[in-house]
């Protein structure tokens, strides 16, 4: 790896933790970002000449924090702020923390999202700014993911900056009815940082580990911040069990192994026990049916089976009925009801959906289409649904899984 291919990896893991330690001195995460990005420049500068640091992400944090410390210096308001910050800002360590509120916790990239998530900016913008403060996903893999359209995303990153800072809103996890109404764009943002990490919109690999590792834990702070709150509970749940499948979903080249063909004796068992506990006190607290805790059951149902074969199916078509009705929840649906009842099953709900405008850039649609039809024999249909389904990913790796299976359905030239 080249010094340059060092720096973009490293900061790609460690941008949102260096953002979150800067905003915590600079109160402002639109600046936080900008010294980010400023250290970033500074190792593309001097790693090829003076090779790469043994920590890496150290050094990017610690130059990061030398740099706002510069700026909190520059501004005419110095005094106050070195006041908030302490009297170690010499050092590369975090300032002391400010006085708590009940159930405070000290986490930085928690502070950073419940500061990005807070009442003043709409949903679809505090979504947005927290996938990219903290998931350090681009305007077009957001933009992607949440099938919209790129320019939009990114007037909504920046007037959330712009409208964090001119309303002074504190860098903090707030407590009480603050935190509460806060929770639901909170909870939607971890599982959407976690479904990037499952599955990359973009890039040559086809998962992000770390982005996932960080959901989980995040999740599970939650969980010991809010033990009474079952939706918490349902998503770490969800997470544990669609985290336990990572270690099986690409094989030895990081090539993807889709579920089915997965080898399931590679399963983290750990992270299984640990969500069936979780969903078994979501339910108790009566919190079974919340939208986390659906899907939570769905991943419960493939971690019983034995085999892809052996699942519920008929169970899993059921609970996607339960969620909140969506073209994705739909499309889903579609693959279950496909497995209980047959593929031509499936595909009539496919085809309905074939003309949902939301999914019309959507890869999963004609990927999902292409495996009906190869099941129901339409090879040749099959194979131009993969194909077409190839050229709407961004990402490497499942391109090159779908363009064998497009292969794979060519019909016999004999």
């Amino acid at each position: 790896m080249t010094a340059g291919n060092a720096v973009e990896a490293v900061f790609r893991i460690e941008s949102a933790r260096i953002i979150a330690g800067v905003t915590r001195i600079v109160r402002d995460v639109g600046i936080a970002e900008e010294i980010a990005q400023d250290a970033l420049v500074a190792a593309l500068e001097q790693w090829p000449e003076a090779g790469v640091p043994d920590n890496p992400g150290a050094w990017l944090m610690a130059t990061a924090k030398h740099r706002a410390i510069d700026l909190v210096r520059r501004r005419e308001t110095y005094a106050r702020k070195l006041a908030e910050v302490g009297r170690t800002l010499e050092e590369t360590a975090p300032p002391p923390d400010e006085p708590a509120g009940p159930g405070d916790i000290d986490d930085d990239l928690l502070r950073l999202i419940f500061t990005a998530c807070h009442p003043v900016l709409s949903a679809e913008a505090r979504i947005a700014l927290t996938l990219r403060l903290l998931g350090g996903l681009t305007t077009d893999e957001i933009a992607r993911a949440y099938l919209v359209a790129e320019p939009t995303v990114a007037q909504r990153i920046v007037r959330a900056k712009r409208k964090l800072a001119t309303a002074g809103v504190p860098f903090e996890v707030p407590y009480g009815k603050d935190r509460e109404q806060r929770l639901a764009s909170v909870l939607e943002v971890i599982y959407l940082i976690f479904n990037e990490g499952y599955s990359a919109t973009t890039g040559d690999d086809w998962t992000r580990p770390a982005l996932c590792e960080d959901a989980v834990r995040l999740a599970r702070v939650l969980a010991g911040l809010m033990p009474k709150e079952s939706e918490v509970l349902g998503l770490v749940a969800l997470l544990e069990i669609q985290a336990s499948r990572m270690g099986a979903r690409t094989g030895p080249e990081g090539q993807p192994v889709l579920l089915a063909d997965q080898n399931r004796g590679r399963w983290n068992q750990l992270l299984v026990r640990r969500g069936f506990a979780a969903l078994l006190k979501a339910g108790e607290l009566g919190g079974a049916t919340g939208p986390y805790a659906v899907q939570a059951a769905i991943a419960v149902c493939h971690a019983r089976a034995g085999s892809w074969a052996e699942t519920d199916w008929a169970r899993i078509a059921a609970l996607y009925a339960m969620l909140p009705p969506s073209p994705v929840v739909e499309l889903n649906r579609a693959v279950a009801v496909s497995m209980a009842d047959g593929p031509e099953a499936g595909l009539a709900i496919v085809d309905v959906l074939a003309e949902e405008p939301a999914l019309a850039g959507y890869h999963l649609l004609p990927s999902v289409r292409g495996d009906l039809l190869e099941r129901v024999g339409r090879t040749a249909e099959a194979r131009a649904e993969f194909e077409r389904a190839a050229t709407l990913t961004r990402n490497a790796a499942e391109k090159a899984l779908l363009l064998r299976r497009a292969r794979g359905s060519a019909p016999d030239p004999r």
